[in-house]
């Protein structure tokens, strides 16, 4: 698949804009936590003196110091930010991998059109599903162009959301709400192929595609799988790849992750509202809760990076070099991202293997409804939604709802509930 000199460069003017804003962090958070700072010194004193007494100054105070420690973690993701190897301020450099050779796919050119926002929020403020990969108007600065890139409150949006995807995919407070999506996705896939023997499952491709921070595609190929997770968003790929890539061969001491437990984040600092003590928004997270390293060496696992239907459908040379490749797929949260849902359907069907299973988890989100980039959209009930992946050729079965939570602050006094749906589908014809 080859791309024009322009699309190249505005990948590289997006990912350039990504790290910018990872860097910017702390200095757009601490604005923000100044700014109440500032609204406090408004009030008279009187009211100010009442405030004292609750320690509202010193709960700022707080607030300051846990977002300096996440953007002490988010400048360990971008210390070398050669996932890609895009030119940043130094020379481009090759993928690497971890000391278990569990590596990346060097699938850089995957990545571009970043003009697309999946970034479609709830109005409820900041929770969101994590596939959000640009900002409305496009990179607004390149490689280059001699102007400093100045993040957005989209941007900063997406960077809070990876925070709080790490809590949900490696940590173990976010082990009940990932248990709830991911267990009763892994043992559909066991059941399906209940038949192979656990040391033959090593012949067995499982995709998943949005795959995040790579959790749910780690714990498959820890059950003995080959698995390929696929990612499109440069915030969760630069994220994952520190979780999984960096370990101590590769990485100064500083940022290597080696322990259990090693990184702390304040992923729920950033708001003050619902919360019922300081401790709902300043408590600490520890991740990850397992070592990515501990992973078998002899596993097939990979991440790679680009849009699910260029990557996996018939691309611009319109070859189908991944039909009939794949023996499953699983997708969680994901099939709501699709522009033309009947593609991402035809997609799944046409790359699994004769009596390959689809396992589906998630709700209908559609991301692109309403955009404000004239990108099309198709937006189908759930009803609708079954009745399609039947006429393209899947039998569903295992049907059933599961209420859950995404990256929820379980403490916090406002909570939303996915009534999302499940099923296991089969390729029929």
């Amino acid at each position: 698949m080859s791309f024009t000199h322009e699309e190249i460069e505005e990948e590289r003017a997006h990912f350039a804009n990504v790290v910018a804003t990872f860097r910017q962090y702390a200095q757009y958070s601490l604005f923000a936590n100044n700014r109440r700072r500032k609204d406090y010194y408004t009030l008279p004193r009187a009211d100010q003196e009442l405030l004292d007494g609750l320690g509202y100054k010193a709960k700022l105070a707080e607030a300051d110091r846990a977002v300096l420690a996440n953007a002490e973690f988010l400048n360990q993701i971008v210390a070398n930010p050669d996932i890609f190897g895009h030119e940043l301020d130094e020379e481009e450099r090759p993928l690497e991998e971890n000391n278990e050779g569990h590596a990346y796919q060097d699938a850089v050119l995957h990545n571009h059109g970043h003009s697309h926002s999946l970034g479609h929020s709830h109005a409820h403020g900041s929770h969101s599903h994590s596939h959000l990969h640009a900002t409305p108007s496009g990179p607004q600065s390149g490689q280059g162009g001699g102007k400093r890139y100045k993040p957005t409150e989209f941007d900063m949006d997406k960077l809070r959301s990876t925070l709080k995807q790490f809590v949900r995919d490696w940590s173990e407070e976010g082990k009940p709400e990932r248990e709830l999506c991911y267990a009763p996705m892994r043992e559909a896939l066991l059941q399906h192929f209940s038949g192979v023997s656990q040391e033959d499952r090593k012949n067995l491709r499982v995709l998943i595609p949005g795959a995040g921070l790579g959790r749910l595609a780690w714990d498959v190929a820890y059950l003995g799988f080959a698995c390929q997770g696929n990612e499109f968003s440069h915030y969760m790929l630069l994220a994952s790849y520190f979780i999984l890539n960096r370990q101590a061969r590769i990485q100064p001491s500083s940022c290597q992750t080696d322990e259990i437990g090693q990184h702390t984040l304040y992923p729920y600092v950033h708001s003050f509202s619902n919360l019922p003590n300081n401790e709902a928004m300043l408590r600490p997270i520890n991740i990850p809760d397992v070592l990515p390293s501990s992973l078998p060496p002899e596993r097939d696992f990979s991440l790679v990076a680009g849009d699910f239907e260029e990557v996996y459908g018939t691309g611009r040379d319109d070859k189908e070099p991944q039909s009939g490749q794949w023996d499953a797929v699983m997708t969680c949260f994901f099939i709501d991202t699709a522009k033309n849902i009947v593609n991402y359907l035809r997609i799944i069907h046409r790359i699994l293997a004769p009596g390959g299973v689809w396992i589906n988890l998630g709700p209908l989100l559609w991301h692109f409804e309403n955009n404000s980039t004239n990108d099309p959209s198709v937006e189908l009930t759930l009803e609708e939604v079954k009745t399609l992946a039947r006429k393209i050729g899947f039998e569903i079965s295992n049907e059933r709802t599961i209420d859950t939570t995404y990256t929820n602050n379980t403490q916090s006094m406002l909570g939303y509930i996915y009534h999302a749906a499940f099923w296991t589908a089969t390729k029929i014809n």
